[in-house]
């Protein structure tokens, strides 16, 4: 009986032993002290990014009970107590702490020099205004590519209605060239200066009256035709004739109000008819010229 009972407490024994030693073993490897030094890279709350030489991305977790504390002296014995705000990116610190039971370092200590929390003010200011200033640019550039976008849009309605204006007449041209008779209601020359196809604002007021008195006149057409003298090259005398007839045909649009649908396709003469064959100065200048003429069909007019 007293043999049995010692063999029971020598069991018992054994397993409170290991038990102990167990929990002896796990408590030694928790409390195992960890210690990296390293740049903080980011901050989320309570998780820190720290960059040390071993690794780029360690996560160091932050607790009520973490201690952090700025470092003093010639000596750095002392150290200040500091909030866990002071802990911002750019900033070299000193960690102790445990790993968890998911392996996670958390800090139970985090130091760092007091010149090294002024250098990452320092640096969060500069990276503070650059973001601000980044931001202020991109706002600016969007603006302008805003304005451009609109620009660009009012560009493109501008050559749709032009291409839609170019077609229109050119409708009315061949309409019109279908008819074969016509009376010609009234007509004005503009004449112009030699080399030029601006046109002289006494033909203004001129141009204005032959459109008010066009509107008089029942399925009346507008013909424009540009002429230029034979002096010169003949390419350069053939694009100058269209330029004037573009001109007088805009100030007729523009301000004498005639319709597109009245309007025939601006003539570019060139230097095909000349009025005045010699080269006088004063024979020149009749051959460079627009002739605006109001024309009404015959048959419109119905006396045919």
């Amino acid at each position: 009986m007293k043999e049995a009972s010692k063999k029971r407490i020598s069991s018992v024994v054994g397993i409170v032993t290991v038990a102990v030693l167990a929990l002896a073993s796990s408590l030694g490897y928790a409390e195992e002290k960890i210690k990296v030094e390293g740049i903080i890279k980011a901050r989320s709350g309570a998780t820190i990014i720290l960059e040390t030489k071993d690794d780029p991305k360690l996560v160091v977790l932050l607790t009520d009970t973490t201690s952090v504390g700025q470092v003093q002296g010639l000596l750095k014995a002392r150290q200040k107590s500091m909030s866990m705000a002071a802990l911002i990116p750019g900033l070299p610190v000193k960690v102790e702490g445990v790993h968890d039971a998911q392996n996670q370092l958390v800090a139970t200590e985090v130091k760092f020099k007091g010149n090294d929390l002024e250098q990452a003010k320092a640096i969060q200011a500069g990276m503070h205004e650059t973001k601000v200033k980044n931001e202020e640019q991109e706002a600016e550039l969007a603006k302008q590519k805003a304005e451009l976008d609109q620009h660009s849009a009012e560009l493109t309605e501008q050559q749709r209605k032009i291409a839609e204006n170019k077609v229109l007449i050119a409708q009315n041209t061949a309409r019109f060239g279908q008819l074969d008779d016509y009376y010609i209601m009234d007509e004005v020359t503009v004449l112009f200066p030699n080399g030029s196809a601006k046109v002289d604002k006494k033909y203004i007021a001129q141009l204005n009256a032959l459109a008010e008195k066009a509107k008089t006149v029942q399925g009346y057409m507008i013909e424009v035709k540009g002429y230029a003298s034979a002096s010169g090259s003949t390419a350069v005398n053939q694009a100058i004739s269209e330029k004037r007839a573009s001109g007088v045909a805009n100030i007729l649009i523009q301000q004498g109000k005639i319709p597109l649908t009245n309007m025939l396709a601006p003539g570019a003469m060139g230097e095909s008819t000349q009025v005045a064959t010699d080269k006088a100065t004063e024979s020149e200048a009749q051959n460079r010229r627009v002739v605006v003429r109001v024309l009404q069909n015959k048959a419109i007019a119905g006396t045919l």
